[in-house]
C-alpha cells in the first residue's frame, strides 16, 4: 500500500514553497476556521500513472470558489508546484488522488492556510461497470438560488459538506448508492459529490451551471470526448422526466469517473456498458 503524502503550503495566497509533514500526525490548528467553521474550499484531482487529470480546470475552479467565499486569491503557481511535488514523493499507484484544501486560517490572523494531500484511490470498478442506484432528493432551493441568494455560496466547492454527507446517508437508508438533488421547482441539479450527465439521442447534456451547481471538471472532459466522437453537447435545464427518458445517464466525478445510473427511486433503467467503458477509457487516457 502506497504511503500518503502531505505538504503544507508556506503561503498559499502569495508565494511558492511548502513543507512535507507526516500525515499520521496532527498538523492543523484546532483554531483553524476550516476546521471550526468549515470556512474554506477544496479540490480533488485524480492522478493516473503520475499525471494529474484536468489540473488546470481544477485550479481554475479553486480560484473561482475562493472568489465566491471572498478568500484571498490562491497563488496558483504555489498549488501547482505542490501538486507535482506530492506526485514525485508518492509511491507509484495505478490510480491516486490529490486533495487541495484551502481555508481562511486561524481567526483574526488574516493568514489563510493550505495543504495538499495524496493517497491511492479506492476501487471503483463495480460502480463503473455495474452502475449505481440513485434517489432524487429535494434540495430545498429554487433553481434561481444563485441569483437571488449568492450568500448561500451555491456553486462553490466548500469544506461545509455536512449536508452532502447527510444526503448520502439518506440514500443508503433508502437502499440506494447516491443522490441527485432536485430544485423545489423541479429541475435536476447535481449529486452530493458528482455531476449529472445524460445522453439524449445524439447529445450529451448536463444541468445548466446557472442553477447554482458546481461546474464539473470531469463533465467538461466527457464533453470534450463526446465532441471528438461526433456528439453534440449542451448545458440545459433538465427534469426528472429527462432522466427517465435518457438513452444513458451517469453521475461523474474526479475519482469515481463515470458511474452509469442503473435505477432511479427504485425504478430500473438500462445502462450503456460499451459507451460507459469508452468514456472511462477516454478519461483515463488524458495527458493533462
Amino acid at each position: 500500500m502506497a504511503t500518503p503524502v502531505l505538504l503544507l503550503l508556506h503561503d498559499p495566497s502569495r508565494s511558492t514553497g511548502f513543507t512535507a509533514a507526516d500525515p499520521a500526525l496532527p498538523v492543523a490548528s484546532a483554531l483553524d476556521l476550516g476546521i471550526t467553521r468549515g470556512d474554506g474550499i477544496f479540490e480533488t484531482i485524480t492522478v493516473i500513472d503520475g499525471i494529474p487529470q484536468a489540473l488546470d480546470a481544477h485550479l481554475t475552479r479553486l480560484e473561482r470558489s475562493a472568489a465566491l467565499l471572498e478568500l484571498p486569491a490562491p497563488h496558483l503557481a504555489a498549488w501547482r508546484e505542490a501538486v507535482f511535488a506530492a506526485i514525485d514523493a508518492h509511491d507509484d499507484a495505478p490510480e491516486s488522488f490529490i486533495k487541495l484544501l484551502y481555508s481562511r486560517g486561524i481567526e483574526g490572523t488574516d493568514e489563510p492556510t493550505g495543504w495538499v494531500y495524496m493517497q491511492p484511490s479506492g476501487d471503483f470498478s463495480a460502480e463503473r461497470t455495474e452502475g449505481i442506484a440513485v434517489v432524487l432528493l429535494d434540495r430545498g432551493y429554487h433553481s434561481t438560488i444563485a441569483e437571488t441568494s449568492p450568500w448561500l455560496l451555491q456553486g462553490a466547492k466548500t469544506l461545509s459538506y455536512a449536508i452532502n454527507r447527510a444526503a448520502a446517508r439518506e440514500a443508503h437508508r433508502r437502499g440506494a448508492d447516491d443522490v441527485i438533488f432536485v430544485s423545489t421547482d423541479g429541475y435536476l441539479l447535481e449529486g452530493p459529490t458528482a455531476t449529472v450527465v445524460l445522453k439524449l439521442d445524439d447529445r450529451f447534456v448536463t444541468p445548466d451551471t446557472h442553477l447554482g451547481i458546481l461546474p464539473g471538471t470531469t463533465q467538461e472532459s466527457i464533453f470534450e470526448i463526446a465532441v471528438v466522437n461526433g456528439y453534440r453537447t449542451a448545458y440545459e435545464k433538465l427534469t426528472p422526466a429527462d432522466l427517465l427518458r435518457a438513452d444513458a445517464a451517469w453521475l461523474v466525478s474526479s475519482v469515481r469517473n463515470a458511474a452509469p445510473i442503473r435505477s432511479v427511486d427504485g425504478v430500473p433503467r438500462s445502462i450503456d456498458a460499451e459507451l460507459t467503458e469508452s468514456i472511462n477509457s477516454g478519461l483515463a487516457s488524458r495527458t493533462s
